[in-house]
């Protein structure tokens, strides 16, 4: 039996996620096309309706599993966090910081922040598929009109400036998605007898309709990475079985091409990071789920099994991780070293700051109990970090150390600061003090990345 383990990161093909029953119960498991390795990454948590989302660092996925409970599951440290619980295959989308989860529950959208576990929301009756735009600032979702038409809206995160964007009497709309450019959005319509694929420029409100398969049966549509294209499950007849055609077509359709066939009904599809090769389900022989994996090059065309046995229901191909070049600060007189972002400028001896982050460092002298001194920075009386900031506790080159993370009503001018306190190996000596513990500010968004590599020059 696979144990479950922690995963490197992997830049070249990805990990494909999935849900099996391969292990007896359905879990969360991941495959690295690169070399065949499968990995069971939950235990208990998994259920037949899970549906993998990865977030854009490619580090989390989240998930709706036992009890109808959303999960955010940590590839790399393993930790599990339980978010809220929602209705089955309610859509979660992450934010493109990967810190935020959006989603719908009880007639509201929820705003879940992944870092300090609070959430707030908007009251948005008979929403659905609530998404992110790529700005971080605005979100898109469905829901009906005055007249019980069902349109697609777009609002501020903060609840504010809502907008109508479509004009639909076709009825209603389904499997609502975002291109990954913002610029998009495609649709079903009306439901699952008939499913026809369309899709809307968000800035005219243009609506392309695409040809689809011979049935008018097109499910689980998906963007390519570069929003260009959309993949996607058509069934088809033959006597005396159902089958689904693995489709491609351009997102304003007349492009249609046909890549596979499997023996379902219909297939989730999923795109490879770099866009070159689409993965799908089959397997099904008559059952209601496929026990077969597939991965087909969109250019050669000629698919190949990566995974035989058990009921699969799921996947999702993580996402490309653009990750930006990285210079190393280093510091004789706080003595650490780290890496931080290559376009981020030197302001001063202690702080360097970019258009999407910053960081400071400094050292405490302070008592012996780190907790007593992550508290009194957490809370301090001006308040930096808002009013109800997170303390979680770490270790960080085998010392120990702190993450405090800001709570929602933190000041503006604070750009999102949070902090790494750690204990030094032994004091450090500036001027005529000794200090005893190290301090990295930085935003929210890099503290951990950059806390993480941090190496102390003690020898």
């Amino acid at each position: 039996m696979l144990a479950v383990q922690a995963v490197p990161h992997s830049a070249d093909q990805g990990w494909i996620a999935y849900t099996s029953n391969r292990s007896g119960t359905f879990e969360i498991w991941l495959f690295r096309p690169q070399d065949g390795l499968h990995v069971q990454m939950t235990r208990g948590l998994g259920a037949e309706f899970s549906v993998p989302y990865w977030s854009p660092d490619g580090r989390k996925i989240a998930f709706i599993g036992a009890g109808n409970v959303v999960y955010v599951l940590d590839t790399v440290t393993l930790a599990v966090a339980r978010i809220d619980q929602i209705e089955l295959y309610t859509l979660l989308d992450w934010s493109p910081d990967s810190r935020f989860l959006a989603y719908v529950n009880n007639a509201r959208i929820v705003v879940y922040d992944t870092f300090s576990h609070r959430s707030y929301a908007i009251m948005e009756p008979g929403a659905s598929d609530v998404q992110w735009f790529p700005s971080g600032t605005e979100l898109l979702f469905a829901a009906p009109d005055s007249s019980g038409n069902t349109q697609l809206f777009r609002i501020r995160a903060n609840g504010t400036g809502r907008r109508q964007i479509t004009q639909n009497t076709d009825g209603p709309l389904h499997d609502v998605r975002i291109s990954p450019d913002g610029s998009f959005a495609l649709y079903t319509f009306p439901g699952a007898s008939i499913s026809i694929i369309s899709t809307v420029d968000l800035t005219t409100g243009t609506v392309y309709k695409l040809e689809g398969g011979p049935l008018a049966e097109n499910y689980y549509p998906a963007w390519s990475p570069d929003s260009r294209s959309i993949a996607y499950s058509a069934t088809a007849y033959q006597e005396p079985t159902y089958y689904s055609l693995i489709q491609i077509d351009s997102r304003i359709g007349r492009n249609q091409r046909t890549l596979a066939v499997s023996d379902c009904f219909a297939t989730p599809v999923g795109w490879s990071p770099d866009g070159e090769k689409i993965a799908y389900l089959s397997g099904c022989a008559g059952a209601e789920s496929a026990s077969r994996l597939w991965i087909i090059d969109i250019g050669e065309q000629k698919p190949v099994n990566v995974l035989n046995g058990g009921r699969i229901t799921a996947l999702q191909w993580s996402p490309r991780v653009r990750r930006l070049p990285a210079n190393i600060f280093t510091s004789l007189v706080y003595q650490v070293s780290f890496p931080y972002p290559a376009n981020w400028r030197r302001v001063s001896d202690e702080k360097y700051e970019g258009f999407d982050g910053f960081f400071q460092v400094s050292a405490i002298s302070a008592g012996d109990r780190i907790a007593d001194v992550c508290r009194s920075e957490a809370f301090h009386p001006l308040m930096p970090y808002g009013s109800s900031p997170r303390i979680v506790n770490a270790t960080i080159q085998h010392q120990e150390a702190c993450f405090i993370s800001p709570s929602a009503d933190q000041p503006a001018e604070m750009n999102k600061q949070a902090a790494l306190i750690v204990r030094y190996p032994r004091p450090v000596h500036i001027g005529e003090t000794s200090y005893n513990y190290f301090i990295l500010w930085a935003d929210v968004n890099h503290i951990r990345q950059i806390g993480r590599r941090l190496t102390f020059l003690l020898t």
